[in-house]
């Protein structure tokens, strides 16, 4: 699977956590988790029952872990394995622990330039992308979207950097900017399923590939 369960969030408590006394605390997150409007249903509800008021930063999974790395948080809620288990390895958080999932999809315009609707294999999909040179939106933070997204450019055998600036675009920014930006300029996004659901500006836009 490359694309399906991949978004696994991990809980990881920093070192040290603030105490209950302090009455808030603060949470380092993905912006992915942030868009999918998770927080705005269970943080009333947590802050109702315990008194304690969660204050989230979101950002991309990098910034998310230097931030926590910097003690800058008590909670971290990202999604790149690898450098949660090595964050914690290095004495950065307490515990980690799987959390939720989600999965990724690619979105696009009704029109489809690159003729990916309906499409499963995310590989294949990015080689029509790139043949097309048919427009891509990436967010380029140094996300754990954005290092899924460069994984699987390389195991399509096709290096986006060729096309910078032409047909591949890097925002720079959060899943929802991105999207934005993406719809904008009539690129294709890849987006996690839960933050296209909630996203609202999808204009004439569609899911063209899933479930791989």
């Amino acid at each position: 699977m490359k694309i399906r369960t991949l978004m696994a969030a991990a809980l990881v408590a920093l070192a040290p956590a603030a105490a209950v006394a302090d009455e808030a605390i603060i949470v380092q997150s993905t912006t992915s988790t942030a868009n999918s409007g998770l927080y705005d249903y269970l943080l009333p509800i947590f802050s109702d029952k315990t008194g304690i008021t969660v204050n989230v930063v979101a950002v991309g999974t990098g910034q998310a872990i230097k931030n926590a790395a910097n003690c800058d948080g008590d909670v971290l809620l990202v999604h790149a394995k690898p450098a949660e288990e090595k964050f914690v390895a290095e004495g950065g958080g307490t515990a980690r622990t799987d959390l939720m999932y989600n999965d990724f999809v690619i979105v696009g315009p009704a029109e489809d330039p690159a003729d990916l609707a309906g499409m499963s294999d995310v590989e294949a999909a990015l080689g029509q992308i790139a043949g097309s040179e048919a427009l891509f939106a990436s967010r380029g933070d140094d996300s754990g979207t954005h290092k899924k997204e460069r994984a699987l450019w390389e195991a399509a055998g096709v290096d986006p950097a060729e096309g910078s600036g032409a047909w591949y675009r890097e925002t720079g920014s959060g899943m929802g900017a991105t999207l934005n930006a993406g719809i904008g300029m009539g690129a294709y996004v890849m987006t996690d399923r839960a933050t296209w659901i909630s996203f609202a500006n999808k204009q004439d836009y569609g899911i063209v590939v899933e479930g791989d």
